[in-house]
C-alpha cells in the first residue's frame, strides 16, 4: 500500500500512517526502532532496498531523508516537503516513509523527522554514502543512539578515517568495521586452535581500503605488535598472516566466498568467508544500539597514519 503526499506537513503523514495500519491492520507496537536513513536521489533505492531486508529481522518504521538541493544557489526551491507513505508489503515488515525536501526545510530535516519517531523506541541514523565529519554533532545524528556510516563510500577513505577518529562519539559506528566480524572470528578461532605466540602480522588487502586498516589496527590492539600493511590486488581484504615460531597461520580469500585457513601442522581447510551485503551489514548493526567500545579502541589508533608496505616476496600470489 503506498499513499503520496505533495507539500504535506509531518501531521498529515502521521494521519496516513495511522489510516494505512486501520487499512491493513498492522499495529505498530511491533516495530522495536526507527531507521532514519539520509541520502540522496541516486543512492536511496539502494538503501531502502537494504533496510526492507533488514527489516525482516528487525521490523521498523525506516524514514528516508533525501535532501533535493537546487541545482544553483540563484534557483532556490520553494520550502516543501514530499512524502510518500509505504505499508505492508511494500515496507518490509514494518512501515516506511521516503521524505524528499526542498529549500529550508533541508536545513531543518531533524524538526520534520522529530515528531514522526516512534514513541520510546530507540532511533539508529544511517549515512548509505556522503556522511557528516561528525556525526553525533549533525541534527539527525544527534536524535539517534546509533550512528552508521561507511567508509567504504569517502573518496579517500583514509582521510575519513583519520576524520572519524577525531569525532568519534559513542554510539558511532561504521560498515567498515562491520564488513570484518567474520574475519576477527575466524582469527580468533584460528588462534584459539594454535594458542602460540604471534611475532610478526600482515594484512593484505587493495590500496587504501579502511576495513583493512581498521583489521591491522584491530590485531596490534589485541597482539601487541606491528602488523604490516600490504597491497595486493583485491578486491577487498585478501589475506591475514600470522607469524609465529612453528609456522605461519594464514587466512586466505583471494576472491569469491571461500577462504583457506592454514595452522601449522595441520591440513588447509575451507571455509566460508563471503563478501556481504549491505542488508546483511545492517542487520548486524541494528542488533546492538550500545556503543562499541572495541570499535572506539581500534578508530582512536587511526589517529596516526601508517603507510602501506609494498608486495613483499611470500606474500603475492600467482
Amino acid at each position: 500500500m503506498k499513499t503520496d503526499l505533495t507539500d504535506t506537513s509531518a501531521a498529515e503523514i502521521n494521519k496516513a500512517l495511522v489510516r494505512g495500519r486501520q487499512a491493513i491492520g498492522t499495529p505498530a507496537v511491533g516495530m522495536v526502532l526507527t531507521l532514519v536513513i539520509v541520502t540522496d536521489e541516486e543512492n536511496a533505492y539502494d538503501a531502502l532496498k537494504a533496510a526492507d531486508d533488514a527489516s525482516r529481522e528487525h521490523p521498523s518504521r525506516t524514514l528516508v531523508v533525501v535532501k533535493r538541493h537546487a541545482r544553483t544557489p540563484q534557483r532556490r526551491a520553494a520550502s516543501r516537503i514530499d512524502a510518500e507513505v509505504r505499508m505492508g508489503a511494500d515496507a518490509g515488515t514494518g512501515e516506511t516513509v521516503v521524505l524528499r525536501l526542498y529549500g529550508e526545510a533541508v536545513e531543518h530535516a531533524d524538526s520534520v523527522v522529530l515528531p514522526l519517531l516512534l514513541p520510546d523506541a530507540p532511533v539508529v541514523a544511517w549515512w548509505p554514502a556522503e556522511a557528516p565529519e561528525n556525526p553525533a554533532a549533525d541534527p539527525l545524528g544527534a536524535l539517534a543512539q546509533r550512528r552508521i556510516t561507511d567508509l567504504y563510500t569517502a573518496e579517500r577513505p583514509a582521510d575519513a578515517l583519520r576524520t572519524r577518529a577525531g569525532a568519534y562519539a559513542p554510539g558511532d559506528t561504521d560498515l567498515a568495521w562491520t564488513r570484518l566480524t567474520p574475519w576477527r572470528s575466524t582469527l580468533a578461532a584460528a588462534l584459539d586452535q594454535a594458542p602460540v605466540e604471534v611475532t610478526s602480522a600482515a594484512v593484505e588487502a587493495e590500496a587504501d581500503n579502511p576495513s583493512a586498516e581498521l583489521l591491522a589496527r584491530w590485531l596490534e590492539a589485541r597482539l601487541g605488535i606491528r602488523v604490516d600493511r600490504v597491497v595486493s590486488a583485491g578486491p577487498v581484504v585478501t589475506a591475514v598472516r600470522l607469524g609465529t615460531s612453528t609456522g605461519e597461520i594464514t587466512v586466505d580469500r583471494p576472491e569469491g566466498p571461500l577462504a583457506t585457513l592454514i595452522l601449522p601442522g595441520q591440513p588447509p581447510r575451507t571455509l566460508a568467508l563471503k563478501v556481504r551485503p549491505t542488508s546483511e551489514l545492517l542487520a548486524e548493526e541494528l542488533r546492538r544500539l550500545d556503543a562499541d567500545k572495541m570499535y572506539a579502541d581500534v578508530l582512536r589508533r587511526t589517529s596516526t597514519p601508517a603507510a602501506a608496505t609494498p608486495v613483499k616476496e611470500g606474500f603475492h600470489r600467482a
